[in-house]
């Protein structure tokens, strides 16, 4: 591994209440983060060369991830039939430094059959809400707006 010992990768440990993450300099302007349960990943801050995401594009990668992993939770739950869904998430950032996000807009584009409107907008809310830790570190940073878009499928014959 290009970027940390046995020893560093145990000991980022993953808990309900605590995390660590460590991140290496890998030189010309590119770090490796080792997340809490072991992973890397190549973060890049060279604009121009562009080879792995930014810290700020992780942010909005977070707040996707969090949130879609909420609201499918929550629609199987409700036996709602999800073919295939999307999370776009755009950020607004200041002009000046520190260049922070003042408002993220989340799209959720959920595909699937007979989906119920108020099982997906009772899915986004809790998430929003209760559920993404995310969107709770960010929210009292930065105006989180959520919208959603249902795109129904149809049976083809033979399907029950």
């Amino acid at each position: 591994m290009l970027c940390c010992n046995e020893t560093e990768r145990t000991q980022t440990q993953v808990d309900a209440k605590n995390a660590e993450a460590v991140i290496h300099y890998a030189g010309a302007e590119l770090f490796v983060g080792i997340s809490p349960s072991g992973h890397a990943l190549a973060i890049e801050t060279d604009s121009t060369r562009s080879s792995a995401p930014t810290p700020m594009e992780l942010l909005l990668l977070a707040l996707g991830s969090c949130t879609g992993v909420d609201v499918v939770s929550i629609l199987r739950k409700k036996r709602e039939q999800v073919t295939d869904y999307r999370i776009e998430v755009r950020g607004e950032r200041r002009a000046e430094h520190p260049r922070a996000y003042t408002r993220i807009e989340v799209r959720h584009v959920v595909r699937g059959r007979n989906l119920s409107e108020k099982a997906v907008a009772q899915a986004i809310k809790l998430s929003d809400g209760k559920y993404c830790s995310v969107a709770a570190t960010l929210r009292p940073a930065a105006e989180i707006v959520s919208s959603y878009e249902i795109v129904g499928e149809e049976m083809t014959a033979g399907e029950a």
